[in-house]
């Protein structure tokens, strides 16, 4: 679906890109949206040929969550547990995600045993065979490029561990301990300057980007959206508990070597450690963190509740694949020598 220029939102730092994503917003922000949510939302539905890269869809589900979290301030708490709305993100939730379990393949699932589990989990994420953006920033890329990868990581990253902490509570015993530590490390381990959400917010400054959460929504894809989209859904949706441990296990897996490659890369660049702080954090911490993700947490979630093991390898795969398609792009546009943002270069 084509994205509508409009103005933008009230309380809001971005634009709405069609009637859903304004509907939604509009409502969100205690506006009258005049307009039946469902029925837009089933229409939005019903023409979009392809909702992982649809602007409006990916953008209204966004706007939703980001009011579950509270990340935006245009958004009213009051209206965390609206029907209407909840009705709107059922639809939408169900859709996004029947289309993620059509599109992506998940490999024979292993004994739910701890060992196999995370053996399964390391042959997945090695076997990853999508576009090395990482290498490409490592060695090609040009500052305009670097600035845009970075504005692509604010989506998530100025928010990075929160989507797979709403698994916490839901966990017990093993699992639940092993997800605590990994999260302990994510915000900062009792240390406010060492949160990891924080640590990239030094980076986008030092950068010469704009470190408030959502100041670029408006330039970022639906795919960008979409990811952050993947795991929220996975994370605030109890029954799907497996695939937020599945995919957090694959994204730690895959962090360490081209986090020391973006370092790399900004580093050549000629930017100093305010900026790749963020980037060798995780070369170490993600080091550990992957053997503590597959073993103790997939794993042991694996061994005390054997009807979870699809959901893991599912979420394992999701992580890989949508990321991939993220990087896809990005990597396309900057080998093509375009600009992988929807407005343009950074």
């Amino acid at each position: 679906m084509t994205a509508i220029p409009r103005a933008t939102l009230p309380g809001l730092p971005f634009a709405a890109r069609g009637p859903l994503s304004e509907a939604v917003a509009l409502r969100l922000s205690a506006a009258a949206a005049g307009d039946d949510l469902a029925v837009l939302a089933q229409r939005a539905l019903e023409m979009t040929p392809d909702i992982v890269r649809d602007d409006d869809i990916q953008l209204a589900l966004f706007c939703l969550y980001a009011n579950a979290y509270g990340s935006l301030d245009g958004l009213d708490a009051a209206l965390e547990w609206d029907a209407e709305l909840l009705t709107v993100r059922q639809l939408v939730e169900s859709a996004f995600e029947a289309a993620l379990r059509r599109e992506i393949a998940v490999p024979a699932l292993p004994a739910p045993q701890a060992a196999d589990v995370a053996q399964a989990l390391f042959t997945l994420t090695a076997d990853d065979n999508g576009p090395s953006l990482s290498r490409y920033l490592a060695r090609k890329a040009t500052e305009e490029q670097a600035r845009e990868f970075l504005i692509q990581r604010t989506v998530y990253t100025l928010r990075e561990a929160d989507p797979h902490s709403w698994a916490i509570p839901r966990l017990r015993g093993r699992a639940k301990a092993a997800l605590v530590e990994i999260q302990s490390d994510e915000y900062g381990g009792g240390r406010p300057d060492r949160v990891h959400a924080e640590i990239f917010a030094r980076t986008v400054r030092a950068a010469g980007l704009d470190d408030r959460y959502g100041a670029y929504v408006d330039d970022v894809p639906a795919v960008t959206l979409a990811s952050h989209n993947t795991m929220s859904m996975f994370g605030l949706n109890r029954r799907l508990l497996g695939a937020i441990v599945g995919h957090l296990a694959a994204f730690e897996m895959t962090s360490s070597i081209p986090n020391r490659l973006y370092g790399d890369g900004l580093r050549r660049l000629g930017y100093g450690e305010d900026v790749t702080d963020y980037f060798d954090e995780h070369v170490e911490a993600d080091a550990v963190h992957e053997q503590i993700a597959g073993r103790d947490l997939a794993g042991a979630l694996a061994e005390d509740r054997p009807d979870l093991l699809a959901d893991i390898m599912f979420g394992a795969a999701a992580c890989l694949a949508v990321d991939g398609w993220v990087a896809q792009h990005m990597y396309d546009a900057f080998t093509s020598g375009a600009s992988s943002l929807r407005g343009g270069v950074a």
